[in-house]
């Protein structure tokens, strides 16, 4: 049986078409709610990941987030700036009578792009406020938190994924699936041996 190139696809193409979520609205709001994602980056065949709070700017179509201002992140980015960003969230667990047909709501959204430092002191100091307001949607600056000085901004750095490619994905079940469940939500003392939800 011939099997597809996958390599010779775009690293967005998703393989199970019924779970692809084209509509952009619903990945830039997910982008919008994920509290974390994973940066991916690879320097000399060693890949690497660094897990990070972030946020998406629509307006430059990119997702900022930043380190220390040395460190192995920057120094992997400066001699290789692709990168591949990942968030997920897990639904309910969807038991089965075969191990085979166990599953698992999710969805999820992977972006490609390139990464690099912002050098450019007005918009890191954008970016950073950006980060501040979607984590303290509740508090102002120079009301509730004395804003970031020159001085502190020099102790971190800025990074801006460009994104080239992005791709969306999830699996849901109908309401009514039997027995699913949210992991961590298993009834005590189901004497069916099947978990209920």
């Amino acid at each position: 049986m011939a099997t597809r190139d996958y390599l010779q696809q775009p690293p967005n193409q998703i393989r199970r078409k019924d779970r692809a979520m084209e509509d952009e609205t619903w990945i830039r709001a997910f982008l919008a709610k994920a509290p974390f994602g994973a940066f991916a980056f690879s320097h000399d065949g060693q890949p690497f990941i660094n897990s990070n709070i972030f946020v998406y700017d629509p307006t430059r179509h990119a997702i900022y987030f930043h380190t220390a201002s040395e460190g192995r992140t920057r120094s992997i980015l400066e001699q290789n700036p692709s990168a591949c960003f990942s968030i997920s969230e897990m639904g309910r667990l969807l038991p089965a009578d075969t191990a085979l047909e166990m599953s698992v709501e999710y969805l999820g959204v992977t972006a490609f792009g390139k990464v690099q430092v912002v050098e450019a002191r007005e918009e890191a100091f954008a970016a950073l406020q950006l980060l501040l307001d979607k984590y303290f949607p509740h508090l102002r600056p120079g009301q509730d938190y004395r804003p970031t000085t020159p001085e502190e901004w020099k102790r971190t750095a800025v990074f801006r994924l460009d994104i080239e490619l992005w791709s969306g994905k999830q699996k849901k079940a109908d309401a009514e699936f039997p027995g699913a469940f949210l992991c961590g939500a298993v009834h005590q003392g189901a004497s069916s041996g099947k978990v209920k939800g």
